[in-house]
Parts: structure tokens; C-alpha cells; sequence
């Protein structure tokens, strides 16, 4: 019998990760044993563990993650338990297995960012904790926050900040950020951003004015968009029949997509091919939000293969 608990004995405080909407995602996934299981998000493994906890099945389990850091969690936990390790990002992940003819009956994309790329400065993720301008999911990508914020022009910050941010104040951040661009080596640190940006908002209360500029860039330079875009048909195609996709996004722009693509090819009509068990996104309950205040806004959605 697999473990049960959300991280490992071991795991460093700051790569624990709390999964979100667990209990949910377990309803409206209902595992059962022997079910093949496919995780592309698979992150530290809390949902994994609670999932093969029921099915049993770890043979027929693939997890997936372009993390390094998480890859190495998750061989060292459950390669030995016969589960296969993929070091990929979702939709490369997904494009191969298509093709290998592979079908599960359980997928999960968790597209959240996980606690440990938060608490950890050097990842560059967090506005509060003071780190390199990187924000890579994957740390063999190329492309840095700091290659954007200090080489993109005002009109190209301009369209990130509002396409990937949503930010009324696009156009003066992006001014900002270029006007104060300091001359020796440009932007180094998430602070040095933040503090900037912050200009644009001054008194500002809850929310730090950079949110949606860090939001933004952490979207640009992991092309996260159109990774969900074109992985959400795939995923579909990966399900067998009966079998069940859940799939928890973190923002309006990512929900839509979901939202869109489940409408796609759930419609009432004779050509659907699945079946919405959510018919609205499914939300943290109070209890979960005071253990886990990042799980607010999390939104899960649900399908069954017809």
C-alpha cells in the first residue's frame, strides 16, 4: 500500500507541496484499482500518491513533469514503484504518447505553480523573496524573464503584460520597466522588477502591484498558453473509453481555454465525445482555503470519454 501523506519524510520544508482541491480531484477522477493513470503535471507527486494509493496500478502509471527538481522527487519516490519518469513538458509529453497509441483511464494536468518554485528565491517565481529574474519551468529552456523584461520592446512588454497578465496598466509598466532598465547589466533580480512596476500602482493595498506583470512574464517564458491550447485535443484522444480527465488551472485565461475546448467536443449532439461532469469549475471549500490559501484560485474541471 502506497503512502498517503503530501510529501515525503525527507523532502526539504521548501519543496513541500500541498496538492489542491485533492478531495475533488479524487471524486471526479474516482479512481479505481487497476486503472492506468496519467499525470502531466506531476510536480512533488501529492496528487499521484493519493491517486495510485487507490488504483494500485503504478505499473500503469506515467508521470510527467519539466521540472529537474521534481523529476528527482519523483524517480526517487516512484520510479522504484514501477511507475515511468518522464522529464518532458505536457505537451511534448502527450504528442508522444499519442503516437506510441497509448489511451488511460485516468489524466490529470495540475497547471499550477508548485509551492517550491514560490518559496525557493533562485527560481525567480516570487515577488516577495529576492532572486534571479529566470521564472523557467524547465531549466535547460533558453529563454529568462530577465531576457525579456531587459531586451523586449515597450510594445512587445506592452502585449505580454496585457495578453498574459490582463493588466489595465500595460502600457505604462511596460514604459517603466524600459525607461528605468538600469544601464550596466540590465534587470537581475525579481525585486529590482517589483519595485519598478510598483510605481504604476502606487498605495496599493492586498495584492502587490507586480503581480500580474510577474503572471505575465512567468506565462511568456514558459509558453504556457499554447502548451494547454494544443495539448487539451491530445489529452482527450489519450483517454479511453469510459475513462475520466480532470484538469485544475489557476487563471481566467487558462480556464477559458479549458472551459472552450471541454464545450468543443462535449456538446449534446450525436459527435461528442465526452461527457462534462463539471458543469461549472469546481472551487476550494473554506476548510482547504485556511490550510492552503493558494488553492483560492484554483479552478477544476471534469470530463468522462464517451
Amino acid at each position: 500500500m502506497m503512502a498517503t501523506t503530501n510529501h515525503q519524510p525527507n523532502q526539504p520544508p521548501d519543496q513541500v507541496h500541498i496538492p489542491v482541491l485533492l478531495q475533488p480531484t479524487l471524486q471526479y477522477l474516482a479512481p479505481r484499482a487497476g486503472d492506468s493513470y496519467l499525470d502531466l503535471t506531476a510536480g512533488y507527486g501529492g496528487h499521484a500518491r493519493e491517486v495510485l494509493a487507490i488504483s494500485q496500478a503504478t505499473d500503469k502509471a506515467v508521470l510527467v513533469d519539466r521540472d529537474q527538481n521534481a523529476i528527482q522527487v519523483l524517480q526517487a519516490e516512484f520510479a522504484t514503484q514501477g511507475c515511468s519518469i518522464v522529464h518532458k513538458d505536457f505537451l511534448s509529453a502527450s504528442r508522444e504518447l499519442q503516437t506510441q497509441g497509448r489511451q488511460f483511464d485516468l489524466i490529470l494536468a495540475d497547471l499550477g505553480v508548485s509551492s517550491p518554485h514560490l518559496n525557493q528565491a533562485d527560481r525567480g517565481f516570487a515577488i516577495s523573496l529576492d532572486g534571479p529574474l529566470d521564472m523557467r519551468m524547465d531549466q535547460s529552456s533558453d529563454l529568462t524573464a530577465a531576457t525579456i523584461v531587459n531586451s523586449y520592446t515597450a510594445d512587445q512588454l506592452t502585449d505580454i503584460l496585457r495578453r498574459y497578465g490582463e493588466e489595465p496598466k500595460s502600457r505604462q509598466i511596460a514604459r517603466l520597466i524600459v525607461d528605468n532598465r538600469p544601464k550596466d547589466r540590465g534587470y537581475t533580480t525579481t525585486t529590482q522588477l517589483a519595485q519598478v512596476v510598483s510605481r504604476a500602482w502606487p498605495g496599493h493595498s492586498k495584492v502587490h502591484p507586480a503581480t500580474r506583470t510577474f503572471q505575465a512574464l512567468r506565462i511568456a517564458v514558459n509558453d504556457e498558453l499554447r502548451l494547454v491550447e494544443a495539448s487539451l485535443p491530445i489529452w482527450i484522444d489519450l483517454l479511453a473509453p469510459g475513462g475520466r480527465l480532470a484538469v485544475i488551472s489557476f487563471h481566467s485565461l487558462e480556464d477559458r481555454l479549458v472551459k472552450q475546448a471541454f464545450a468543443d467536443v462535449g456538446g449534446g449532439g450525436y459527435d461528442a465525445q465526452v461527457r462534462l461532469l463539471t458543469k461549472r469549475p469546481v472551487v476550494a471549500e473554506q476548510n482547504e482555503l485556511d490550510s492552503n490559501p493558494r488553492a483560492r484560485s484554483a479552478k477544476l474541471r471534469a470530463v468522462v470519454k464517451l
